[in-house]
């Protein structure tokens, strides 16, 4: 499985603090938000400078909240993991208003 696939099956992974499941990282995280709000192009360039081994749906879940925070915190214009994901779900949601 490649790392979009995976990304595209996230829906509902440990990222269900608030983004609807219809929702996937790879939506969420696109290249203009992660350059936007880090020095990365991809969620993948992100996880992959956390020394995160993401290779499944569990893998994501088994990341210790206060060891993403941090690494968010770094890494990012956000504080925290939830801050980053309410802003990534907010701008997606703005942008597929009907």
């Amino acid at each position: 499985m490649s790392f979009d696939e995976l990304l595209k099956e996230l829906q509902g992974a440990k990222s269900n603090e608030g983004v609807q499941n219809h929702v996937s990282f790879e939506m969420l995280f696109h290249e203009t938000f992660m350059s936007r709000y880090s020095s990365f192009k991809s969620f993948d360039e992100f996880l992959r400078k956390g020394n995160f081994d993401v290779k499944t749906l569990e893998d994501i879940d088994n990341i210790p909240d206060e060891l993403f925070d941090r690494h968010v915190d770094r890494e990012t214009d956000f504080g925290s993991w939830k801050s980053m994901l309410d802003r990534a779900n907010a701008e997606y949601e703005a942008g597929h208003r009907v």
